[in-house]
């Protein structure tokens, strides 16, 4: 049985901006909510349905997807990452759309040597196209109701924006030793094997499409009865400040001030909203 008391357990919140929609709320069981991708015995549903396992070893990972695609709401899973040595692992958890012009919300945690803290790699697509990243360590913090990153609507000046495609949510562990610990420099033990991620409590309180359509419906009374503060479109005054705290301390990368690979000016997100 996976312990959750872990300093590697993070509860990850993924929030898209909504104004009035009808809300569908779930809580029910992995069973109900998930489908296992790849792996084979690598991706376990366990205690009843309120635990799913995916595991590592030398031949192969695993993945999973939720049966349902969400357009605009409020995803949450409790997350314990690899523990012990998880350098060259990653544990990917996303929210995709399909085609060539997708959209993607992506954090990748990548491992490393005992000790050392974990690296969150973030990253965002819209119309297929990503090159976002920016990378935080995980230290003393969890990522939870303190947000590590916004993405500001700016289509007014032709920026696009991941609000028309509806997404499903992806998890998996792999591994990329050429290139996630130190960019290759240390390289997975394999006799730690198999690796293991565990996680709980995946709730949604989300826009379900399906076949193209929505279970949203504008000016619903459910939602302006519901506790849904956390559908402002913008963080509070408290909310910058928590943000910016967890950028002076823990970002270690961001695509807004790397001067080597964006010689030519940086993209025109960086420069809207001052981050370069």
């Amino acid at each position: 049985m996976a312990s959750f008391s872990s300093t590697t357990v993070f509860l990850l919140l993924i929030s898209l901006n909504v104004s009035a929609f009808f809300i569908a709320v779930s809580a029910g069981t992995f069973y109900e909510d998930i489908d296992i991708k790849w792996g084979d015995d690598r991706a376990k549903i366990l205690e009843n349905g309120q635990l799913l396992t995916l595991s590592l070893d030398r031949a192969c990972g695993a993945g999973f997807q939720s049966k349902n695609e969400f357009l605009f709401g409020r995803i949450e899973m409790q997350l314990k990452l690899v523990p012990g040595n998880p350098a060259g692992t990653v544990t990917a958890f996303y929210l995709s759309s399909q085609g060539p012009t997708h959209g993607e919300i992506d954090f990748e945690f990548l491992g490393n040597l005992s000790g050392d803290p974990y690296t969150v790699h973030t990253n965002i697509y819209t119309q297929g196209k990503g090159e976002r990243e920016q990378q935080f360590h995980l230290c003393l913090f969890s990522v939870d109701e303190t947000a590590i990153r916004e993405f500001k609507n700016l289509e007014s000046i032709g920026i696009p924006y991941p609000k028309n495609q509806a997404m499903s949510l992806y998890s998996s562990l792999w591994d990329a030793e050429d290139w996630a610990t130190r960019g290759g420099l240390i390289k997975t033990d394999w006799s730690q094997a198999p690796f293991t991620a565990s996680y709980r409590n995946f709730n949604t309180n989300a826009c379900i499409s399906s076949a193209g359509k929505s279970s949203c419906s504008l000016a619903s009374s459910a939602l302006m009865a519901a506790d849904n503060s956390w559908l402002a479109p913008e963080l509070d005054t408290r909310g910058v400040e928590k943000l910016m705290w967890v950028r002076r301390n823990y970002m270690i990368y961001n695509h807004c001030t790397d001067t080597s690979r964006f010689s030519g000016g940086f993209p025109a997100e960086c420069q809207a909203t001052g981050d370069s």
